[in-house]
């Protein structure tokens, strides 16, 4: 895995006002995803990782400090700066899948292509769907699918942009546990494929197991980060250990 950054957050807070006066819902968060990592963010309700995709996303503007996406400072540009760099870079995945019930599943995963005038967008919205397992189902409507097809769908629009930063929050939640491990095979396995990085916020410990690394958020800090242990490699043999198990055999 390379070692470049392609994500980084410094100091970044948000603070909101309430009846009750000013809270902190982040508290001084430094955050770095290296290019073609897989990152779970895991915390309770109320931590603040919900928050937290926001702003690395672009989606909200922080109270102080700063995020930079893939070598551009996020927190600089303007809305529609903020847009136009999400459409070029990111995929979102949401538990609530955010599927246009007017749309049929292949329309659904043609619009981000056609919003950025993508050549070959037919060709290329098909092929996601096919990955997914949903070739059958280009023409049918969102109500007329199920939870975890709805979730295919959304992945196929998500990936179907070859973006280099993959957003997932709480992409199980809406799913029984049988069809939401389904989804997170799917899932995993077409970000390796496409070496994606990946961030997952999540409840989900299986999911976030899965990750190459797990950050904790409680009361809107980072309270501990942790890699995946990788697995031990053998000991290399010497060739006189290779001649002696040999004579051995």
């Amino acid at each position: 895995m390379s070692g470049d950054i392609l994500l980084r957050a410094e100091s970044l807070t948000k603070k909101v006002t309430s009846p009750e006066g000013e809270l902190t819902i982040l508290d001084d968060v430094d955050l770095a995803i290296r290019r073609g990592e897989t990152a779970a963010i895991v915390g309770k309700s109320g931590a603040g990782k919900s928050t937290l995709l926001a702003l690395l996303a672009g989606l909200d503007e922080p109270s102080s400090g700063r995020v930079w996406l893939n070598g551009v400072e996020l927190t600089a540009l303007d809305e529609d700066g903020r847009a136009s760099l999400r459409n070029r870079e990111v995929g979102f995945i949401f538990q609530s899948f955010h599927l246009l019930p007017s749309l049929t599943a292949l329309e659904n995963v043609l619009l981000p292509l056609e919003l950025s005038a993508t050549p070959g967008a037919g060709d290329r919205a098909r092929r996601a769907l096919a990955d997914v397992g949903l070739d059958h189902r280009m023409r049918h409507y969102p109500r007329q699918l199920s939870g975890g097809e709805k979730q295919r769908v959304a992945i196929a629009r998500a990936f179907v942009t070859s973006p280099s930063l993959l957003f997932a929050d709480e992409p199980t939640g809406n799913l029984d546990n049988h069809t939401g491990a389904r989804i997170l095979n799917l899932l995993f396995e077409l970000n390796a494929a496409a070496g994606t990085t990946l961030v997952v916020v999540t409840h989900d410990l299986e999911a976030a197991a899965r990750c190459d690394r797990y950050v904790e958020l409680e009361g809107g800090k980072i309270t501990r980060e942790q890699e995946r242990p990788r697995p031990a490699l053998a000991p290399k043999r010497s060739e006189a250990d290779k001649k002696g198990g040999a004579a051995g055999a």
